[in-house]
């Protein structure tokens, strides 16, 4: 069958979805990747074929130059709360459509880009459409071309749980208050192609979730588990990394996507002082806040430009991290146990799992002195129960089937999600 992957260009969320690519096309599938021109060059070194279409977004501009303005700006943002439902209100989760729609999803899925992909997925005529959670242009390429199609996810569903949540408070609004910014937006892009809206365009006919069971939210959706198998990009060993460590290893890392917004990772270098007497190795990928000058840092401190976590992780003892899908998955599935500063969006919930599972530590960015950081990572090193809970973990992550092994229900959802004719 032919599969088109479908994601704005945004690396990190692309990186989660070639695995499943790979595995569609070692399956004998034909498989293309649709997006902007600015990802072509990552999803060919990724072995897997471009389509590039309309025109690139303007997300990293506009952020980079709030980030200039205010570099407060991107400590805080929604939160979707934690593992259970959270307490919310209309107000509240029509202000954050009224966030996310116009200034993030209409952006990074942009009228050039939509309308090509439309054209493209006419003429190409796809079985499946499989399109990153934030990327619903894929959702109203595959009804245009009467093809399949999944949300493919690279994280917990809060966006489908933050769905279903304002679908119950829509339903109970009087008609005069009734708003629905996110449908609205989708039923425009169906309209313009002569297409009428369905809440599948918003959630997928199906959705493919790569957490683990523990971390998986309920909803009332059509879910599809799979195996988180990581792919960080073009890898290389280090020679320092052909050995085992001489003392327990630690990575400090913030990730790709804050930087790529901000120009920095948010973690002050000189924050690295806080572990100055761990009898441990800090391998760290930050670099210099604006305004501060690249500091000495601690005699245990090795400082590189890039290495991927899954050549990374398996060698160490903790990871510190800001809550990244990529950092938080990766962990998990090399059983390695994690002190997570969480912020906003979705790296709460991520939070709550790491302690409810005894896997890691949460230790809030409000809180995070230099103190509150040493004494919870001393206690990750040195206390045997998370290292033995990340290890039951790890044996959870691999319990669900891997991209490979979901392959044969994917041919099965496509036969039957698939309209007649």
């Amino acid at each position: 069958m032919r599969v088109l992957i479908v994601v704005y260009a945004e690396k990190t969320h692309y990186l989660h979805m070639v695995s499943m690519g790979w595995a569609l096309a070692a399956a004998g599938h034909e498989v293309r990747v649709a997006s902007q021109p600015a990802l072509a060059a990552e999803i060919t070194a990724s072995g897997l074929t471009a389509v590039p279409l309309g025109e690139d977004h303007r997300l990293f501009e506009t952020a980079r130059a709030i980030a200039e303005e205010n570099p407060q700006a991107f400590s805080q943002g929604p939160s979707f709360g934690g593992l259970a439902k959270p307490e919310t209100t209309w107000e509240r989760e029509l202000a954050l459509y009224r966030g996310l729609v116009p200034y993030y999803l209409r952006v990074a899925n942009n009228t050039a880009f939509v309308d090509e992909l439309v054209d493209y997925a006419r003429f190409w005529r796809p079985d499946l459409v499989l399109w990153e959670q934030m990327s619903h242009s894929g959702a109203v390429a595959a009804r245009a071309s009467g093809a399949a199609h999944a949300r493919l996810l690279w994280g917990p569903d809060f966006l489908g749980r933050s769905r279903e949540t304002f679908r119950e408070l829509l339903a109970d609004q009087p008609a005069e208050r009734r708003a629905d910014p996110l449908g609205e937006w989708v039923a425009e892009m169906l309209e313009r192609h002569g297409l009428e809206f369905e809440e599948e365009a918003v959630t997928g006919q199906f959705t493919i979730d790569p957490s683990p069971p523990s971390a998986r939210l309920p909803l009332d959706l059509h879910t599809v588990p799979v195996r988180y198998a990581p792919y960080h990009g073009a890898a290389t060993v280090p020679e320092w990394l052909r050995e085992p460590p001489a003392r327990p290893r630690v990575c400090v890392t913030m990730g790709l996507s804050r930087r790529r917004y901000t120009g920095h990772d948010g973690f002050p270098l000189t924050d690295l002082d806080a572990f100055a007497d761990l009898e441990a190795e800090i391998v760290t990928t930050l670099v210099p806040a604006p305004g501060e000058e690249f500091p000495a840092v601690p005699a245990n401190t090795r400082i590189v430009d890039f290495v991927p976590m899954h050549v990374l992780l398996p060698s160490c003892d903790a990871v510190v991290h800001y809550g990244g899908s990529g950092t938080w998955m990766t962990a998990m599935l090399h059983g390695v146990p994690q002190l997570l500063i969480p912020q906003s969006g979705d790296t709460l919930l991520k939070a709550e799992h790491l302690e409810r599972q005894g896997i890691g530590l949460a230790v809030p960015d409000a809180e995070a002195t230099g103190p509150a950081l040493r004494e919870a990572l001393g206690r990750l090193l040195y206390e045997g129960s998370f290292r033995e809970a990340a290890a039951r973990q790890r044996a959870e992550v691999l319990s669900v089937p891997s991209p490979g092994e979901l392959v044969p229900t994917l041919e099965k959802l496509t036969a039957e999600y698939r309209p007649a004719g």
